[in-house]
């Protein structure tokens, strides 16, 4: 079963939102959020990456950072800025990116799911970036962004959302990075109930996007239990934030790899110790237009490697994926980079990015070769967390993004 519950959420007025609505506190590093917040007081940015109003040298992982975006998060309340919805509501959220178009559910799911593994996941989480998120989420004492979850499609649950899009939207804007964002707040009791009721049918939930940010809130919820000697189990903090979207409609882009030398090889011995695993010829495009199939730019041209049929174990969900495949038979043999967390001589670009990333980074001298990885399959995910196997790191990379600051949970306020 999947437990969706509505909550009563904090939301700006219809005129601010875009104004006080940002990125995922992880899409940005500390000096790109200072400088897209510069002269708007009222961003979330002030919340989820609040180091930008402390002095440029403070640690980030220090109390004041955590005590300064709870402050900004008062503030925000105290001054209208965000407001308190007077009933429990499921929101749905709307995002539009190119002829994209993904709808989901934001409602407060299950930390027992999730304990349980009905909320299932497909990576490790770091603990540096777990013990950040759970200090903000604690301090805070809010969902400030919430987790990107999804389920296998529900003609009942496709049905109830397409009737409530029917009405007006209470939000609706597109963000200075042209994806559109539109919410619509379901207060109807017949329509939440209508919702619970549906998705206590789907089997289980998936973390998409968002494993700090799931295993971090999860943990909170824990601590508090442990802490509460008249625990009942129908506390806020046995639940946290998060926008649930049907599989069907998800959008992966490739994530795809630069490395900084060929470990001594020549790019002529490189791309024949290649051929031992792949079949190399030049490019018809750039990306590669299948599974199994990746892109390698080397020495300005680019060429496709199609991975050998005997080379990889097809029926294994993980040693399957291109981006294991390639671990598997060029990083880690060919080029020495074995784990792909610590090695220096890898870097990861999103594939929102695009390939002319790629080429800039090796024309540009920096790194030696990129390889464009076909993207990730949203059947492959589930295929991997159901089986209990985890993805290898920056395999997936979800857009459109969710905004922070749409709506925020406060845990002891449902």
């Amino acid at each position: 079963m999947a437990t969706v519950k509505p909550f009563r959420g904090y939301r700006p007025q219809p005129d601010q939102v875009k104004q006080i609505a940002s990125p995922p506190y992880d899409v940005l590093d500390s000096e790109e959020a200072r400088v897209m917040a510069r002269g708007n007081e009222i961003s979330f940015l002030h919340v989820n990456k609040s180091e930008i109003d402390l002095p440029p040298d403070t640690d980030p992982y220090s109390p004041l950072v955590y005590e300064t975006a709870a402050a900004n998060l008062r503030r925000l309340i105290d001054q209208g800025h965000l407001r308190r919805d007077p009933r429990p509501c499921f929101y749905l959220y709307r995002q539009k990116m190119g002829d994209h178009v993904q709808t989901g559910v934001l409602a407060a799911v299950s930390v027992a799911e999730y304990d349980a593994d009905l909320i299932k996941k497909h990576e490790h989480t770091r603990k540096d970036k777990e013990d950040d998120r759970t200090r903000h989420t604690d301090i805070c004492n809010a969902n400030v962004g919430p987790v990107f979850l999804t389920y296998r499609a529900d003609p009942q649950i496709d049905e109830i959302i397409a009737r409530c899009q029917q009405s007006r939207p209470d939000f609706d804007f597109v963000a200075d990075d042209g994806i559109g964002h539109t919410l619509w707040v379901v207060d109807d009791p017949a329509t939440l109930a209508a919702l619970q009721q549906a998705f206590i049918r789907i089997p289980a939930l998936y973390v998409a996007d968002g494993h700090h940010r799931s295993a971090s809130a999860a943990r909170v919820g824990r601590e508090r239990r442990e802490k509460n000697p008249r625990h009942t189990g129908r506390e806020a903090y046995n639940y946290f934030m998060a926008v649930v979207f049907p599989d069907n409609q998800l959008k992966i882009l490739d994530y795809n790899r630069v490395v900084k030398d060929l470990h001594g090889l020549t790019p002529a011995a490189f791309l024949e110790r290649l051929r031992e695993k792949f079949a190399v010829e030049p490019a018809a495009a750039p990306a590669p237009q299948r599974l199994h199939d990746i892109g390698l730019y080397l020495e300005g041209r680019w060429y496709t490697m199609t991975a050998k049929p005997g080379t990889y174990p097809a029926a294994d969900p993980v040693k399957s994926l291109d981006v294991e495949i390639l671990s598997a038979n060029v990083l880690a043999p060919l080029l020495g980079i074995v784990d792909l967390r610590t090695d220096k001589r890898i870097n990861f670009v999103g594939g929102i990015r695009g390939t002319r990333e790629l080429e800039r980074l090796v024309d540009g001298g920096k790194y030696a070769a990129a390889f464009a990885m076909h993207p990730v399959t949203v059947d492959q995910l589930m295929a991997i967390a159901d089986a209990g196997r985890i993805m290898p790191p920056k395999s997936t990379w979800f857009e459109p993004k969710l905004r922070s600051g749409i709506v925020v949970r406060i845990i002891e306020e449902d």
